[in-house]
């Protein structure tokens, strides 16, 4: 009677362990070990210390495939992109993730439409399968850039400035031009995390991402540590500088402030009403330059510089007065005149300056008024002389001066003619 009710107790046993429910067996979808105290959370889903908050994003994960990933190393690199999943803030209106397998081709998993919750997200991972041929990582960014940050695909405008990100996870060399490509995407505004594993090629990890470097570049040995960078990534994510993600908005400068930030300008900007861009300062309006004649605006900034006739000293504030009547820097035809930083022409004794302000004719001396000569007045090429007529001699008390104007002609006979005509009137007046 005690053999058959122990065997009966054996039956029911192992009837109830069959009919227990069988253990998943993708990895991805077992049960995860809880986190050791002060380490970093594995796979603690929806808790709130662990999501990323206020800190959208548009990310897409670039994962290798090719023959050199055994199957239960991209079974790693899938548990890491659900604990990656894990740790952000997942939604339509904060990060968005989009998926890309590669190896010699390229597949888009899911796009950053698909999903806007963990579950299905992290569901949709569970069923990626690899590849196994190739390594085409620049196929895959140049794919990443075509078809996948696209706002048909689930990229936002860019007018909502959420930072593009992509994380690409590779063992291995790129078999293509994976520099160019990785440039243009870096000039596009994809921020670009390269993450290398065992075999990966650390010079061609450091062509594609973005910089620096030292914040852009990670290195594992193993797939089985990798999950060791969810760690990493969270604090780059989640970081309380937002100036340094990329996501603040700011035209030029952006200024931590606890949790938020602020933005601010170069110098010679001033800020806008809109807290965002910035304008360039009037650097020249009146007591924002130290310019001694001339301020000249430029771009945020400004120069110095001086009125015609000056030129800047070396301190390139003040100005001193040029020679303008250096040769060649005039163009008087006979005399130049210095006048404060300018000039003004002039003609040598017996020329005039003409209407042009510049050239000189002769004057006309011989015209009434302008001349002391008594009967005749001969004009030289700079002065005048005095003559008298046929019969006439000029009187010996005056020379000849083709330099002065001092010359009049006293005619002896107009003297004699005087004293005839003198003697006579006095001879009538007698009688």
């Amino acid at each position: 009677m005690g053999r058959a009710l122990g065997s009966l107790r054996c039956c029911l046993a192992l009837l109830a362990l069959l009919a227990l429910p069988a253990a998943p067996r993708d990895p991805a979808l077992r049960p995860r070990p809880q986190p050791r105290p002060g380490g970093p959370s594995a796979g603690t889903a929806g808790t709130a210390d662990t999501a990323c908050k206020n800190r959208p994003l548009d990310l897409v994960f670039i994962v290798d495939s090719s023959r050199s990933v055994r199957p239960e190393e991209f079974e790693k690199v899938k548990i890491f992109l659900s604990e990656m999943i894990d740790t952000l803030d997942v939604g339509e209106r904060t990060t968005r993730v989009a998926v890309m397998n590669y190896a010699s081709t390229v597949k888009v998993e899911f796009p950053l439409r698909s999903y806007f919750d963990k579950a299905s997200m992290k569901e949709a991972v569970s069923h990626i399968e690899p590849l196994s041929a190739g390594t085409m990582t620049g196929l895959a960014i140049q794919t990443a850039m075509e078809e996948v940050f696209t706002e048909e695909m689930g990229t936002r405008p860019a007018a909502f400035h959420i930072p593009k990100v992509v994380i690409v996870v590779t063992d291995g060399r790129p078999q293509d031009q994976v520099e160019e490509v990785a440039a243009g995407a870096r000039t596009a505004g994809i921020e670009i995390y390269a993450v290398g594993v065992g075999r990966a090629d650390m010079q061609s990890l450091r062509m594609m991402a973005s910089e620096p470097l030292d914040e852009h570049v990670f290195y594992v040995e193993t797939y089985g540590v990798i999950e060791q960078l969810t760690s990493r990534f969270r604090e780059t994510f989640c970081a309380v500088n937002v100036c340094a993600l990329g996501s603040h908005g700011c035209q030029q400068v952006c200024v931590s402030n606890g949790a938020s930030h602020l933005c601010d300008c170069h110098e010679g900007y001033t800020l806008n009403p809109d807290k965002r861009t910035c304008s360039a300062v009037d650097m020249c309006a009146p007591g924002r330059h130290e310019c001694d004649q001339i301020c000249v605006s430029n771009n945020g900034s400004y120069a110095c510089d001086c009125y015609e006739g000056y030129t800047l000293n070396p301190d390139k504030k003040t100005c001193s007065a040029m020679d303008m009547c250096a040769p060649g820097r005039h163009d008087c035809a006979q005399v130049c005149l210095n006048n404060d930083g300018s000039y003004s022409c002039g003609c040598y004794e017996g020329y005039t300056l003409n209407p042009d302000k510049k050239t000189c004719s002769a004057a006309e001396v011989c015209v009434p008024g302008r001349h002391d000569c008594e009967q005749l007045c001969a004009r030289g090429e700079q002065s005048y002389t005095c003559d008298c007529p046929l019969g006439y001699t000029l009187s010996p008390d005056r020379r000849i001066s083709l330099l002065t104007t001092e010359e009049a002609c006293k005619c002896e006979a107009i003297v004699a003619l005087q004293d005839s005509v003198t003697s006579r009137l006095e001879a009538l007046s007698t009688k």
